[in-house]
């Protein structure tokens, strides 16, 4: 009986090693992987800002408090139309835990008039062309998020663009917004999670 166990588990063995050395090798890619990106975050660019109500809002010294959105953004894009619905709600449920700093650049109407009309509850700062420049954003929306030692922890121009299904006619900036606002905002809201689980750590 001895004889058939050993038997067994030298055949078992033999049978899995390959497979233990593939799973072996994927997990080490994977901790190379992680390591690396995380490694590899940029230093945000400080700046400072005069808000909509007046006050200096320095970058530094807000991301020390929490988790900071950018949010680059101007009141005739459709895309940032679609994605502030989306922050809002993220605003109203993480709350003191998030801050979102809404960066108007590029625009000739008042962004101020246009976030108090939709209720949304951002910092507005409205002269935001240079520190867009600063990041290299020179398209709307952009989302940056930093966390509290100044690094960019995501950065909506990672990711992959998305468009809707189409019958053969192209699909109007309206609908790809709306196609894409909540893939946008599920992929910040991961991010944030992970940020804010590694500050309780």
């Amino acid at each position: 009986m001895w004889v058939c166990v050993c038997t067994l588990i030298s055949f078992v063995d033999e049978y899995t090693r390959p497979m233990r050395k593939r799973w072996i090798n994927a997990a080490l890619v994977v901790l190379c992987l992680v390591a690396t990106s995380a490694n590899s975050a940029e230093l945000a660019p400080d700046w400072n800002l005069k808000s909509a109500d007046g006050e200096i809002v320095q970058l530094s010294e807000e991301v020390k408090q929490q988790p900071t959105i950018l949010f680059f953004w101007a009141t005739w894009c459709p895309y940032c139309k679609a994605l502030m619905p989306h922050l809002q709600s993220m605003r109203l449920e993480y709350g003191d835990q998030v801050k979102i700093l809404a960066i108007n650049f590029r625009d000739d109407s008042d962004p101020v008039e246009f976030i108090e009309e939709a209720g949304y509850d951002f910092t507005v700062l409205p002269d935001g062309d240079e520190v867009a420049k600063a990041y290299g954003v020179w398209a709307t929306p952009g989302v940056i998020i930093v966390d509290a030692n100044q690094y960019v922890q995501f950065d909506l121009r990672s990711l992959p663009k998305k468009d809707p299904p189409t019958d053969g006619e192209p699909a109007s900036n309206k609908k790809k917004a709306a196609f894409r606002a909540p893939y946008w905002a599920a992929e910040i809201r991961m991010a944030i999670d992970v940020m804010l689980e590694r500050s309780v750590k």
